[in-house]
């Protein structure tokens, strides 16, 4: 059985740490800190995780918990981090 966990956000690319989706690949509802999507509600369909991606880079990209966010941080390489079946 191919293990299913899944640690970055479906919609913007941030690497959580903890697993949203276990090995099952069941939602395990954990709220990204940068776009604030929860797993399991409203990205387990390849449209509507396009849609809410699409809705929060045009809204300014704007991060849920700003104090998380890295000093670093480039919008770009974080969306590069989105699993190929989610783009």
């Amino acid at each position: 059985m191919e293990n299913k966990t899944e640690t970055v956000c479906r919609i913007c690319g941030y690497a959580i740490g903890d697993a949203l989706f276990d090995q099952y690949g069941l939602a395990l509802y954990v709220i990204c800190s940068c776009c604030h999507n929860e797993s399991g509600v409203g990205d387990l369909i390849v449209s509507q995780v396009r849609a809410l991606r699409g809705n929060w880079v045009a809204s300014g990209a704007a991060w849920h918990e700003p104090k998380l966010r890295p000093a670093d941080w480039d919008l770009p390489k974080q969306l590069a981090n989105i699993p190929p079946e989610w783009r």
